[in-house]
């Protein structure tokens, strides 16, 4: 089979193909990456000799890059948990009241400054974790 062959068929399929080959941005195509490894596995993707395998393992990149989005880093500090719970709400300095004015929110988040106890109860009560996580 010559290359315009292979770019022909994957042009009158990318509709079905696409979805399998972009990072998740909801919970829905999240699932559908999920589904999609299982069958690759299932069809012999997990033989590193297969065909399937490549596209496993870029599934698989896919499912863990989601996955990791969800989990904390274990010992995180203090900055790496207010920065990640940004990321997984979808905050900008703006959005984080808690802490106060925009410039002590710049502080905080360029390590300039620590959270006090006030903001570290009012960020815990925000995103329902302990306090201590912010001290």
């Amino acid at each position: 089979m010559n290359t315009n062959t292979y770019v022909n068929d994957a042009i009158a399929h990318w509709h079905h193909v696409a979805p399998l080959l972009q990072p998740a941005r909801t919970e829905e195509e999240y699932d559908t990456l999920v589904e999609a490894l299982d069958t690759v596995l299932d069809a012999g993707g997990a033989n590193e000799s297969h065909p399937m395998a490549r596209l496993a393992d870029y599934l698989g990149e896919l499912v863990a890059e989601w996955e990791a989005r969800d989990s904390m880093p274990e010992g995180a500090t203090p900055l790496e948990v207010l920065r990640f719970l940004m990321v997984q709400h979808k905050l900008k300095q703006v959005d984080l009241p808690e802490i106060g004015s925009q410039g002590v929110v710049s502080e905080v988040l360029h390590g300039k400054r620590t959270l006090n106890l006030r903001q570290a109860r009012a960020l815990a009560e925000r995103f329902g974790v302990p306090e201590q996580v912010f001290l």
